[in-house]
């Protein structure tokens, strides 16, 4: 063992505000003096508090509406899918340029009439839609969002 690994924690007491003058820390107890932060319960103002006076998150106007984080689903209808065969999956559509990327949600939505026979497997589809996917011959099975695959760190 070294003299500088020895793991030493220091001996110091709590300071004891407001214990007299001559205690260090006596009279106004660093507070300084008068005004609202030297009286008892200052810490307690709500987050944005000004004094008395207007907070600045109530003058400023609300606006209305709502902004959602979440990416909508990108839209396939079912007369788009007549030119599809066999198993298609977000990455077919993609490849085919019904939507713009593989790794986005896919809802599929009546509009046509669908004839060709695949087997769908996207993340939404409406009711009417699996109606006209099974009348055709063909299945669909919900499945999750693709995710990325990590880049290699060679490419």
């Amino acid at each position: 063992m070294k003299y500088n690994d020895l793991k030493v924690e220091k001996n110091i007491r709590p300071v004891r505000k407001g214990r007299g003058i001559s205690a260090g820390q006596g009279k106004t107890a660093g507070r300084g003096t008068k005004g609202q932060k030297a009286r008892a319960g200052h810490n307690k103002m709500p987050v944005g508090f000004m004094g008395g006076q207007r907070a600045i998150m109530q003058a400023v106007p609300k606006l209305k509406g709502f902004k959602s984080f979440h990416a909508k689903a990108e839209v396939v209808y079912t007369d788009r899918l007549n030119d599809l065969k066999g198993k298609v999956d977000n990455l077919v559509l993609a490849e085919k340029g019904l939507i713009s990327n593989p790794y986005n949600k896919v809802k599929i939505i009546t509009r046509g009439e669908l004839k060709a026979k695949i087997e769908l497997e996207t993340q939404f589809a409406s009711k009417t839609a699996i109606e006209a996917i099974k009348k055709a011959g063909g299945s669909f099975k919900k499945v999750a969002i693709l995710k990325r695959s990590a880049k290699n760190k060679e490419a």
